[in-house]
């Protein structure tokens, strides 16, 4: 297995390949232990720990996958694995879960991709990622990846949460309906959220585009709490 200091990957088999540089950029240990307790901070502490793990995973990926021509396959397959965890509450609980082991997510892992038809650089990518113990932070990389590729394409990201999965067509539209107000052509990243109730949350850099019921109905409690 490989070590990991503070964020950083040195040894074992996860060092090796392409991606033997991954994980560099270094994790202080204090929010190691923070995510291993269930993380006890803030939205904006987890977010900004994420955001800090995921940058040095998702560049080493997009830089190889640009470089070998892949660039459409493995954000294909990264999208497959995105939708997956949206889909199945038992797949994102077990991503995030701190009380799993990094040795049984990584067997549990390979076992999954041994029968799964995705292209071998994201293969590889994920079992590194699982055995160095940041599947957690899985969801943030290939929202960081997307983020570059979307970049590289001169396009914008944008996520969108809902309360159930949207179809091709719904995505399509909305992507047309992005792409009109903000003049570029909109790479989304799917997001299910059933305590939403219905309506879309769509949020484009810090911008948020929010049509959902819940929100409405948040709002009306604290006009009435107001009024009361």
């Amino acid at each position: 297995m490989p070590r990991v200091r503070g964020g950083a990957v040195s040894g074992g088999r996860a060092s090796s390949g392409p991606f033997r540089r991954v994980g560099k950029v270094p994790v202080s240990h204090g929010l190691e232990r923070n995510q291993q307790r269930g993380w006890s901070g803030t939205l904006a502490e987890q977010v900004s720990v994420l955001t800090q793990i995921a940058r040095p995973y998702a560049a080493a990926l997009f830089d190889l996958s640009k470089a070998d021509g892949s660039l459409n396959e493995v954000e294909a397959g990264l999208d497959e694995l995105n939708a997956l965890a949206g889909e199945s509450q038992d797949f994102s609980r077990f991503l995030r879960s701190p009380v799993i082991s990094a040795d049984v997510k990584s067997a549990t892992v390979e076992a999954i991709l041994s029968t799964a038809n995705l292209n071998p650089a994201v293969g590889n990518f994920i079992k590194v990622v699982a055995r160095n113990g940041r599947l957690f932070a899985l969801p943030a990389i290939i929202k960081a990846f997307k983020a570059l590729a979307a970049a590289g394409r001169g396009e914008a990201t944008a996520d969108v949460t809902s309360a159930t999965p949207l179809s091709k067509a719904q995505l399509s539209a909305l992507a047309d309906t992005l792409k009109a107000k903000i003049g570029k052509t909109v790479t989304l990243t799917e997001h299910v959220d059933a305590s939403l109730i219905g309506g879309l949350q769509v949020k484009v850099g810090s911008q948020m585009i929010d049509s959902s019921l819940k929100t409405k109905l948040q709002a009306m409690k604290i006009a009435m709490k107001e009024v009361g």
